[in-house]
């Protein structure tokens, strides 16, 4: 068995050979947290021997947990989204990188010295909601969830980044929102269709399918969304959605067909 740092890097690294593209990294990544420690330090102190038995088993789950697919995220139980360290679970997606394009897009409608209402719909952890909560501080943004559990963990998240001007409801879609109206609703629903072969096989067996997938065309839930967004905007308010690479031009029609105008879509 391992005595010391390099040793368990080594047999970590071996463990996740041909499961993930870097090895090396996740397994300081994952024997860091187990040990309480940082990467640097690790690296610092590679002959120091470890006698914490708790920490290399916590080490030895992981790394076999990892093996079998699951996602660093969800292992280490934390995501960073817009420079917000956010905890993450099983009972939301893990927040990804080109959703920030969406975050940037709404910062751009949303001017910095004026009070304005936002909803953020589909919250999960509260990634979105957080950011725009955190960019625009004299906003009042609502994040709503069908999942009590993701709801709890979006306000646990903005406990944490200490975000006063966010508040997290759980509802089916605009039934959160009540008789409220807002500047801008923003919205990363499921849009992969249920039988697209692009998505991972890990993907499908550990992130919740009820964020990712929405029916035959995955438009079900973008529908929902675009068909009821002028009941809940004030005048010359906006609907940002993120949708999937294939959708911009039956989601363009969707938004003129409800009765919005200047419909465009943005790349990430």
């Amino acid at each position: 068995m391992a005595t010391d740092i390099r040793q368990l890097l080594d047999e970590g690294a071996a463990r996740l050979h041909g499961r993930c593209s870097q090895p090396r990294r996740e397994a300081e990544i994952l024997l860091a947290d187990a040990l309480g420690r940082t990467r640097a330090y690790l690296l610092a102190h590679a002959e120091e021997r470890i006698i914490d038995c708790d920490a290399t088993d916590r080490y030895e789950a992981k790394l076999t947990r990892r093996a079998h697919g699951e996602p660093m995220a969800y292992l280490r139980g934390e995501k960073e989204f817009w420079s917000l360290p956010l905890r993450v679970g099983p009972e939301v997606l893990i927040p990804r990188p080109e959703t920030e394009r969406l975050v940037e897009l709404a910062l751009d409608l949303l001017p910095a010295d004026k009070a304005q209402a936002v909803l953020d719909l589909g919250t999960g952890s509260g990634a979105i909601a957080l950011a725009l909560a955190r960019e625009r501080p004299l906003c009042q943004v609502l994040g709503s969830d069908i999942s009590a559990e993701a709801v709890r963990l979006a306000e646990e998240n903005a406990l944490r980044v200490g975000l006063r001007n966010a508040e997290f409801r759980t509802g089916d879609w605009y039934e959160a929102a009540r008789e409220q109206r807002f500047d801008l609703i923003v919205c990363n629903p499921p849009y992969v269709a249920d039988d697209d072969p692009r998505i991972e096989a890990d993907v499908r067996r550990f992130e919740p399918p009820g964020a990712l997938f929405a029916g035959p065309d995955g438009l079900q839930a973008l529908r929902k969304v675009i068909a009821k967004a002028s009941r809940y905007l004030h005048a010359g308010g906006w609907l940002l959605v993120e949708h999937g690479d294939q959708q911009g031009a039956i989601v363009r029609e969707l938004m003129s067909a409800a009765g919005l105008v200047a419909v465009r879509t943005a790349r990430d």
